[in-house]
């Protein structure tokens, strides 16, 4: 009986699982271990993405007085011009009130105009004005360096992949074919 109390001390000195055998107190410290932090989800790591281009272009345009999201409206009118204001804001990825605001804005700088749709005289449609084209054109470099920037460390075909793959997701999620 000295001998069975003798090892159940020697157990107890020993932690947990060692009385089970050799592998038990290993099998308990892995258990134990800290577990490495789950990967962030892709849709995460898309959030931080933009928010630090977002900030970086903010950065670009601030001493011109602009943001982001009125240069990314102005490209949006380059690529193509004769949308609506609430058919930008949808392009631009703001809600439409704050399209009107950003489109009063752009206007009274000099940066975009309203006119009418000539295949539909009521309704009011959305140009670059030629100071809104120059704009783009003195700003493209910043822009194209910055995205260099962002995409440094893959190759092109890597870029182009990136670039292939993204837009499948955003078409995914608004149900429509990538472009």
């Amino acid at each position: 009986m000295a001998r069975s109390a003798k090892k159940a001390a020697a157990d107890a000195a020993a932690g947990p699982g060692a009385a089970a055998g050799p592998g038990a107190a290993a099998e308990s410290a892995r258990k134990d271990a800290p577990r490495p932090a789950p990967e962030p989800t892709l849709m995460y790591v898309n959030k931080q993405v933009e928010l630090a281009s977002r900030a970086r272009l903010d950065e670009i345009f601030r001493p011109i007085g602009m943001t982001a999201l009125q240069y990314t409206a102005l490209t949006v009118l380059e690529r193509r011009p004769g949308l609506s204001s609430a058919q930008l804001a949808r392009n631009s990825f703001v809600t439409a009130q704050t399209m009107a605001d950003m489109v009063n804005a752009l206007e009274e700088r000099g940066l975009v105009e309203r006119h009418r749709d000539a295949a539909d005289r009521r309704r009011l449609v959305l140009a670059l004005t030629a100071d809104g084209r120059a704009l783009l054109r003195r700003y493209r470099g910043k822009v194209i360096a910055l995205e260099e920037q962002m995409l440094s460390g893959l190759t092109p075909a890597q870029a182009a992949e990136l670039r292939r793959s993204l837009s499948v997701c955003r078409a995914n999620l608004a149900d429509r074919p990538p472009r």
